[in-house]
């Protein structure tokens, strides 16, 4: 099952996110290796969101990755929330 977790982030989040940069690609980087998360970026014009997608067994464990980000736990994600996806063209 594809979950798609929704990031809304901080003004000036840009900026912002710079010393978390780093912790946070690497943790997303293991989630990616393990072949949980697929896709992951930040939205622009304006950068105010971002989109993660999972292929996972679960919700909890999109949560759970949600729960653990850098980002999150520094508060340059505000609020996020995990939407399951119902695929029904390619993936």
């Amino acid at each position: 099952m594809y979950y798609i977790l929704f990031y809304k982030t901080v003004e000036n989040y840009i900026e912002k996110r710079k010393p978390f940069r780093e912790a946070h690609l690497n943790y997303a980087s293991q989630a990616n290796k393990r072949g949980e998360l697929i896709l992951a970026g930040a939205l622009s014009d304006p950068a105010d969101q971002a989109v993660l997608i999972f292929k996972t067994g679960s919700k909890k464990q999109a949560e759970d990755f949600a729960k653990n980000d850098p980002y999150v736990l520094n508060g340059v994600v505000m609020e996020w929330k995990v939407r399951p996806w119902t695929v029904v063209i390619g993936g």
